[in-house]
């Protein structure tokens, strides 16, 4: 079976330290360990990655066309402004679930539009890292198992 691939986008390998009072204490390294708990609890496995860099978000979503059942990502700031992860998104046929720690729609009104919900099949928004372990279930539910 294919892993749930779990993408991360700029500033998150930052989780624990950037600004707690919205993005809490739990490290990347936790929020990793949450996705691949929930992933095994349900059957499945999980594959994370985490960049600064908009063209290796692209590329890991270019190749899970091939090895990945489904996709979990929290783009960061690339919510708001990337066409370019809309696009490689698009051209991924499993389900994909954005996740947002933060509500972003509580916050500033740049964040509030995200072009990457174009595409995903369910928006998790604001249940904190939590976020993460509904966005892998919901994955494993779209995936069938």
């Amino acid at each position: 079976m294919k892993p749930i691939l779990v993408l991360n986008g700029p500033n998150l390998n930052l989780l624990g330290t950037r600004e707690p009072g919205i993005y809490g204490h739990e490290t990347l390294a936790d929020v990793e360990a949450l996705c691949a708990a929930t992933a095994t609890a349900a059957g499945h496995t999980v594959r994370c990655n985490q960049s600064n860099r908009e063209y290796e978000l692209i590329d890991w979503i270019h190749a899970a066309r091939a090895d990945a059942a489904a996709i979990v990502i929290n783009p960061g700031a690339f919510t708001h402004t990337s066409v370019a992860l809309l696009d490689a998104l698009s051209a991924f046929e499993g389900p994909v679930i954005e996740v947002h720690i933060s509500n972003i729609h509580k916050r500033e009104p740049f964040r509030h539009h995200s072009y990457v919900s174009g595409r995903a099949d369910a928006v998790i928004a604001g249940a904190g890292v939590q976020g993460y372990a509904f966005a892998v279930m919901r994955a494993v539910r779209l995936l069938g198992a």
